[in-house]
């Protein structure tokens, strides 16, 4: 018996060397493609066959891919398999499988080896920089996708042409052969799993869960038996993990925009670094949408909703956006300038509804929410005005008398009021053309609405000027700024640049 087992032994090692067994294993760029990930084999029901000893099933090559299902020449696997049943006749069906598994076992190692996955320990890549992990999630990629779509499925069709007709040869000795491998696919899916809940970890960590959830049905298909049922259940379990992960990487997202300190208000009221990036965030992580959708269902702990229509993840969604505005309204609070308030406020406001409206999130958080947040920014806008130009336009209002305003509860002449108007108006001038509005339609609108707020008023309020007795022919003496004045330099407003009223010269 010891000769048929070396023979068997130096047949199959004879065979591996002899043959090539893979030319390629992907399209030429390392990448597997959706036209040649799937393995091809024969089409017709192996249970419709009725095959004779010298006919074992032959695997067919894949289409539009450059790879050899067959590990062995098909002279050597009938060899094979000859010497197989006649180990198993004779008793020795375990020493037989013990050969196979030990050379084919060294080649799926070789093969992951070769495709750039190391074994690392979870220790090992719990110490790795992110930067590091990140290549190592792209061969990791590239490598799990190989071996699930053309390594096993390779393998389990060599073992079952070896060992056909043998009993439960074929499914231990396939087990036997794949399960080092597959232990280490799993492991460094694993460890990321189990790693940093850091945010800049989303996309990397969202890779592998696509991964994985594309290939369990090859986990399915290839490891079906009785004997890889726990090579099933740890794939299932860690791809369950990996969601996992994802649901808390977004509570650390929430950790991190609550903890965002208020510190220094941001120069001329413009965008927080926060809005921007936590809108940029979201957008790029609704691309995969439909991969968070099964991520935030399997959720039992995602914040309640009055609207039971929304989806698990338009849960998660809006709950992180109305932390982002409770956080800028604190950072509101900052700025000494009501007025200055508003326009960061503006500014902020008009930055997430633009976002949301042009990405995924729009159709995530709806309609009405796109409407209601909008309404918010023409809120901010109404206070900004109210804030800044209402003592300007108590100054220009309409009077009973054309002598005096009362203002302040003390008696204005029409000088004092068109000398209180030139003042506040430079005032106003100097420090709102420093502000920002980065938005340019938005910037537009409210330059618009002073135009009209401002323009009518000043207008009807020099007329009454000019007219005024104790200002006679002496109105141009007073009269600092034209009406083509105010108007260029309301449109000279929200530049961020420092500003210095002019009148007519």
């Amino acid at each position: 018996m010891f000769r048929l087992e070396e023979e068997f032994r130096l047949l199959i090692e004879r065979g591996g060397e002899s043959f090539e067994t893979t030319r390629s294993y992907n399209n030429g760029n390392g990448e597997l493609t959706e036209d040649n990930s799937n393995l091809l084999f024969d089409d017709s029901d192996e249970d419709d066959h009725d095959y004779s000893d010298s006919e074992i099933p032959v695997a067919q090559r894949l289409s539009n891919y450059d790879v050899i299902i067959d590990a062995l020449p098909s002279g050597i696997i009938n060899d094979l398999h000859e010497i197989a049943k006649r180990m198993v006749v004779s008793g020795s069906g375990k020493e037989c499988s013990h050969v196979y598994s030990s050379f084919r076992r060294e080649f799926l190692e070789e093969s992951l080896s070769r495709l750039g996955l190391g074994k690392l320990s979870n220790e090992e890549v719990q110490k790795m920089q992110w930067q590091e992990l990140e290549d190592e999630i792209d061969k990791w990629i590239k490598a799990a996708n190989v071996s699930l779509r053309i390594l096993f499925p390779s393998e389990r069709r060599l073992c079952d042409r070896v060992f056909y007709g043998l009993g439960s040869g074929s499914d231990l000795s396939f087990m036997e052969v794949c399960r080092g491998a597959v232990v280490q696919i799993l492991n460094f899916a694993d460890a990321i799993a189990i790693g940093s809940r850091s945010p800049e970890r989303l996309f990397k960590v969202l890779d592998l869960f696509e991964t994985m959830r594309d290939l369990m049905p090859e986990f399915e298909f290839n490891f079906s038996d009785q004997y890889c049922l726990v090579l099933r259940n740890d794939a299932l379990g860690i791809w369950k993990r990996l969601g996992e992960a994802i649901r808390g990487i977004f509570m650390e997202l929430e950790n991190l925009i609550r903890r965002d300190p208020a510190k220094a208000p941001v120069p001329r009221g413009g965008l927080h670094p926060i809005t921007r990036y936590v809108m940029n965030y979201l957008r790029a992580a609704c691309r995969s949408r439909e991969s968070l959708e099964l991520v935030f269902e399997e959720s039992v702990n995602v914040v309640p909703s009055k609207d039971s229509t929304l989806s698990s993840l338009s849960v998660q969604m809006t709950w992180i956006m109305e932390l982002l505005e409770s956080n800028l309204e604190v950072k509101a609070k900052i700025y000494g300038d009501t007025a200055l308030c508003s326009v960061f406020l503006m500014n902020n406001e008009r930055y997430i509804v633009q976002k949301v409206k042009d990405s995924e999130l729009g159709l995530l958080l709806g309609d009405d929410w796109i409407r209601k947040h909008t309404a918010k920014i023409k809120q901010y806008l109404s206070s900004y005005q109210r804030s800044s130009w209402n003592k300007l336009l108590g100054v220009l209002r309409a009077d009973s008398s054309p002598v005096a305003a009362n203002v302040g509860g003390k008696s204005m002449s029409m000088k004092d009021r068109i000398k209180a108007f030139n003042s506040q108006f430079e005032e106003i001038y100097k420090s709102h053309s420093q502000w920002i509005i980065f938005d340019e339609q938005l910037r537009n609108e409210l330059r618009n609405s002073l135009y009209n707020l401002v323009m009518p008023a000043y207008r009807n309020f020099i007329a009454r000027f000019q007219n005024a007795p104790d200002v006679g022919r002496h109105a141009d003496r007073y009269i600092k700024y034209t009406l083509e004045d105010i108007g260029t330099q309301i449109n000279e407003l929200f530049e961020g640049v420092n500003g210095s009223a002019g009148g007519r010269k």
